[in-house]
This record gives C-alpha cells, sequence and structure tokens, in this order.
C-alpha cells in the first residue's frame, strides 16, 4: 500500500495527507463527469447531427437510428465492466483508470471529427457505431475502478464522505452538458448548429478527458503485489466461487438504486413533458436546478452514513422508495405548480441520495481487494444496463400501452428490492452479514 493508505491514524497531525487525499479523490472521480457529460451530450445533441450521419429519411427515423447507435453503446457496458475490473485487480487500479479515460477521449475526438454520410457513405454510421462502443466499453470499466480506488484511498470513519464525491462528479457531468446546450443554443443557429456547431461538445468531451488523464498521472497506486498476484485476482470464476452472494446484493442494490436514479434524473424531464403537460423550457430549467440540488446533497448524506452505518443508509432508500415513488410519480402527473413539481422531484432524489452517495463505497466494502474492482465493477455494469439503461424505455412503452402506473409500481418494487437485500449486510455497514 501507499503512504497515502497507511498512515490513516495520522491524518489529523499531517496536512499534506489530507491534500493528497483531496487530489486522489478529484483524480479518481474525475471521469464520471466525463462519462456523464458524454451521456448527455450525445443524447441532446442527436437531434442535430441524425442527418448528418444516415441516409436521408424522415427526422423520427434518423432519431431511432441515433438511439440505437447510443443504446449499443450502453450494452458495452458490462464487458468494460468485466474488462477494467481485470485490468484493475490485475495490473493495477491505476493502470485501469488512465487506460479508460483515455479511451472516452479517443471515442469524443473521433465522433467530433467523423466526417458525414454524404462524404465517406455508409462508413460514417459504422465509426459512429464502433466510437460509441469504444466509450462504452470505457464508461462501464470507470465505475467500478473509481469506486474502488476511492474506497481504499478514502480515510477510515470518513469514507462514506469521501466517496460521496464520485456522484458529485457524475452529475456534475450531467450539468456541464446541460450548460453546453443552453450556451450553444443562445449562440448559435439552428443552421450552424445542424451544419457544424453539434461539433464542439464532443470536442469539449475530449479536452475534459485530457484534464481526467492529467489529473489521474499523479495518483498512486493503492492495490499492493500480494493482493495483483493473488490467484482469484481479477478472476470472473474466482468472484463467483468465492463471493457469489456479494455479487447478487450488488445487483439487487443496484437494480432499485440505478433505477431510481434514472426515473427521477434523465426521464423525468421527458416525464414532465410528456405526461405532465409542462413546458419544456420550464422544465429543463427545473431539473438543472434539481440536479444542482442532488449534487450538494451528496457529500452531506455520505458524511451522514459514517455516522449511522451503510445498512441504514440502504434501509432508508430502499423504504423511502418503496413507499414515496408511486405517490410522488402519481402528483406529478396532473401538477400545475413548478415549484410543487420542484420540491415533490428533490422529494425524490432526497431518498435516491441515500443509495447514491455510498453506492460505490458500500459495494467496494463488499470485496476483498484481489476481486474488488471487478466484483464492484461487473455487478453495478450488469445491473445497471438492464434496469437502468431501460427504464426510460419501459416507461415510454407502459404509457403507449395505457399503462403508465405500472411503471411507478415498478419502481417502488425494485426499491423494496433495495431494502430487503440492504437487511443483509452487517449492522455497522460493512459487508455481508455472515
Amino acid at each position: 500500500m501507499t503512504d497515502i493508505i497507511k498512515n490513516q491514524s495520522d491524518e489529523s497531525s499531517h496536512p499534506d495527507s489530507t491534500k493528497k487525499r483531496i487530489w486522489a479523490i478529484i483524480g479518481a472521480s474525475s471521469g464520471n463527469l466525463v462519462e456523464w457529460f458524454d451521456f448527455y451530450v450525445y443524447s441532446f445533441f442527436s437531434l442535430y447531427f441524425a442527418h448528418i450521419f444516415f441516409p436521408a429519411g424522415d427526422t423520427t427515423t434518423q432519431l431511432l437510428q441515433t438511439a440505437g447507435v447510443f443504446a449499443a453503446g450502453f450494452l458495452m457496458r458490462p464487458i468494460g465492466g468485466w474488462l477494467f475490473g481485470y485490468i484493475g485487480d490485475r495490473h493495477g487500479r491505476k493502470k485501469s483508470m488512465l487506460i479508460s479515460v483515455c479511451m472516452m477521449c479517443f471515442g469524443s475526438l473521433v465522433i467530433a471529427c467523423l466526417p458525414g454520410y454524404e462524404s465517406i457513405g455508409v462508413a460514417a454510421p459504422i465509426i459512429l457505431l464502433l466510437a460509441r462502443m469504444f466509450q462504452g466499453l470505457s464508461v462501464g470499466g470507470e465505475y467500478g475502478t473509481s469506486a474502488t480506488y476511492m474506497s481504499e484511498v478514502a480515510l477510515e470513519g470518513r469514507k462514506g464522505f469521501y466517496a460521496s464525491f464520485q456522484y458529485v462528479t457524475l452529475i456534475g457531468g450531467q450539468l456541464t452538458a446541460v450548460l453546453t446546450v443552453v450556451i450553444l443554443q443562445f449562440t448559435l443557429s439552428d443552421e450552424e448548429l445542424r451544419n457544424w456547431g453539434w461539433r464542439i461538445p464532443f470536442f469539449l468531451g475530449a479536452a475534459l478527458a485530457i484534464v481526467a488523464l492529467w489529473l489521474r498521472r499523479s495518483l498512486e497506486e493503492t492495490s499492493d503485489k500480494k493482493s495483483r498476484e493473488h490467484e482469484d485476482a481479477g478472476s470472473v470464476r474466482g468472484l463467483l466461487r468465492n463471493h457469489t452472494r456479494a455479487f447478487l446484493m450488488v445487483l439487487g442494490f443496484t437494480a432499485g438504486g440505478s433505477l431510481s436514479f434514472y426515473t427521477f434524473t434523465t426521464y423525468m424531464q421527458k416525464y414532465l413533458v410528456n405526461t405532465a403537460g409542462m413546458d419544456a423550457k420550464t422544465a429543463s430549467g427545473l431539473m438543472t436546478g434539481a440536479l444542482l440540488f442532488f449534487m450538494l446533497l451528496q457529500p452531506a448524506i455520505g458524511a451522514l452514513s459514517d455516522k449511522i452505518g451503510r445498512r441504514g443508509s440502504m434501509m432508508i432508500f430502499g423504504v423511502g422508495a418503496a413507499i414515496c415513488t408511486v405517490p410522488i410519480l402519481t402528483l406529478l402527473q396532473n401538477v400545475q405548480s413548478p415549484w410543487i413539481a420542484f420540491l415533490l422531484i428533490m422529494l425524490a432524489l432526497l431518498i435516491t441520495s441515500f443509495y447514491t452517495a455510498i453506492s460505490g463505497i458500500l459495494k467496494a466494502e463488499m470485496f476483498p481487494p484481489q476481486v474488488r474492482a471487478l466484483g464492484v465493477g461487473l455487478s453495478y455494469a450488469v445491473a445497471n444496463a438492464i434496469f437502468g439503461g431501460s427504464a426510460e424505455y419501459i416507461a415510454l412503452l407502459m404509457k403507449q400501452q395505457g399503462i403508465e402506473t405500472t411503471f411507478f409500481w415498478y419502481v417502488s418494487a425494485m426499491g423494496a428490492l433495495a431494502f430487503l437485500v440492504s437487511l443483509m449486510l452487517h449492522k455497522r455497514g460493512k459487508g455481508i452479514k455472515l
């Protein structure tokens, strides 16, 4: 272990150690900002570049094709969780995080420079697909390795607080993307955005990845030689043979937590417009404020988890999601006042924060060092792809079928599942209750 991991009891008498820890947390979590910036930018700007990469046709068809490319990138996440989990456990957390952020930069740069269908024909959508798959692979490994690193570098007794910054930067990426959209829409005409302006955020994404790379180059390795040379290091067989229960528990946590997170962040803006009938600009402003509130909540809830334990925090999330999701979404269906809508969404995000703030540290504490990055990354990526990635599609499908309220109960049921799984944790919140 490095000096930053040793001497944790001497933290108060070594301000340099505190400074190192803070920089380590910033460096480790910086990739999440890039990840979610890219996630939102592709989604928001697809309206402006869909016609560039796909043959002439109606707008809906073009948007569906760009959405299909987006989904393909999402499906690469479990593979990324496995690949970078292996690298992180076998070759070191730092190496894994450096490779993943380089891949993010490359994917954004390819999209930013990619010629359109009229210039290179069918190669345009194929390269776009490959670039998004490349990014999906990188993003799939980002969460597990950075969560592992942050859990290992954080000070004992304050791990929840430190680890909560993973979601601070994650939500910060969303806010940065929204701000970029707003600025470009106000400074460029619609024609300029369609011709070349849509490329700007992808160049910005590549630049942000370079900043993250610079931050990560100075990080110290937290895994030791013994854990990296362990026979189970980075092994899926070793993970499933010896830690099946922990793996399944993380799937359960993530199913409920990711579904709630995607419902009240990425899908909520569409829900306010499509179901509640709210003006699109009002909904955008409301969600920007809600996301800022959500981001600021993370350190506070993380610090609280250091007092009440991860188990207590997860139980609050599970009970809150199970009981409050249906009433909140039902009230939002016919909400008239934006302020009431804002308060309802803030309540939902407050409940979700009891999961998001401790998500990384909770999962990392359930696995030993030799399979920690793999255990966290793979289980998270699988559950996130199945439950989180499908949230918007399932919600819209149920609305189309006239059974929209069924989706409310689905989210509620996954919250109840998270509560049941949390009962299997130690009361003090570290690992599994034996």
